[in-house]
């Protein structure tokens, strides 16, 4: 009799992986909640690709521990598979079989059968938007449509893990926010990892973010926290006329430090938008607004406040562990 589902999906504990001396995965901890959207990022050599052949149980590591539903990946491999749904870069999806009967094979092979088969290729159709096409020959289907099958046979089986290697690579925008819209509808229902180069993507579908960076692991939160720890500052937009060494001055006055940088303009009415960064999240919008506005000389139109991006985290902390590493490997110190 089997007891009750685990908090999380995945637990990873110092996982290492070397091939012939070179360690591709150095180390690396994290967990993966039950029904949580996780994104995870890294440069190209990263140890991405390296880490989620190993979840699937496709590769060894060279140490740690790893488990998929409380069940572990190295000695139980052919189980930890029947939790998991994985969709591949450029899945190679067979050309000249109809999405039903490719459904209706893939069912097969994950143990389905009968009225339950029947039930979940069903149920997946209309979750992936595939009941037009659904007798149609997939080598005739376009990009995005192939992607909602392979979406369709990852969660066939009702797998515990979904795990998503560039699911919207090659896309048009339309086609992206299809899929998007798909994964977002997976949340609760499944975990799902995406690994993806696509950074808007990620933050548009993901509740947490995992980045690593040279085999390790070197952030871990939700974007907005992420935001904070590695560029812990507030950033506002504003359209001025006038001369910019007023603007300077004003800021100047309103509190020492603040930065500015144009961003375009003036245009024919004479305003110039320029970013301002705060080297702190205080608020300072009102007290932004007020300063311009009294200042002679300057004409405010707009003032909003800017959130960075996840591109701009995601490159803050690969730079930081970049300068971790060199630090480490200045003369004299120790390896």
């Amino acid at each position: 009799m089997s007891g009750p589902a685990p908090e999380n999906t995945i637990e990873v504990q110092q996982l290492v992986k070397a091939y012939a001396g070179v360690t591709a995965v150095n180390g690396i901890s994290f967990t993966v909640r039950r029904g949580e959207v996780v994104g995870f990022l890294g440069p190209n050599g990263a140890g991405k690709s390296t880490t989620m052949r190993i979840l699937t149980g496709f590769l060894p590591a060279t140490s740690g521990f790893v488990s998929v539903c409380g069940v572990p990946v190295a000695s139980r491999p052919e189980d930890v598979k029947r939790h998991i749904g994985y969709m591949p870069e450029n899945n190679p999806l067979p050309e000249d079989v109809r999405v039903s009967e490719y459904l209706a094979f893939r069912g097969r092979l994950k143990e389905l059968s009968g009225k339950r088969l029947r039930t979940r290729i069903d149920t997946v159709v209309e979750l992936c938007d595939l009941k037009r096409i659904r007798h149609r020959i997939i080598g005739k289907l376009s990009k995005g449509m192939r992607q909602r099958v392979g979406i369709a046979e990852a969660v066939l089986a009702e797998p515990d893990l979904l795990i998503m290697d560039e699911p919207t690579i090659g896309l048009d925008p339309h086609q992206i926010i299809m899929i998007r819209d798909l994964i977002i509808g997976l949340r609760g229902r499944m975990s799902v990892i995406i690994s993806s180069h696509i950074l808007p993507e990620i933050e548009a579908t993901c509740d947490r973010v995992i980045i690593i960076n040279q085999g390790r692991l070197v952030a871990s939160g939700s974007p907005d926290d992420l935001r904070h720890e590695f560029l812990g500052r507030a950033n506002y937009r504003v359209e001025v006329a006038g001369e910019t060494e007023l603007l300077r001055g004003a800021l100047a006055a309103l509190r020492p430090g603040l930065a500015l940088d144009t961003v375009d303009g003036p245009d024919a009415q004479g305003f110039t938008t320029y970013e301002v960064a705060c080297p702190d999240s205080d608020d300072l919008g009102e007290p932004l607004v007020h300063a311009l506005a009294a200042t002679p000389g300057l004409r405010l139109r707009a003032c909003a406040r800017t959130e960075a991006s996840l591109e701009h985290v995601f490159l803050a902390a690969t730079r930081r562990s970049w300068d971790a590493t060199l630090e480490d490997k200045k003369p004299g110190q120790k390896t």
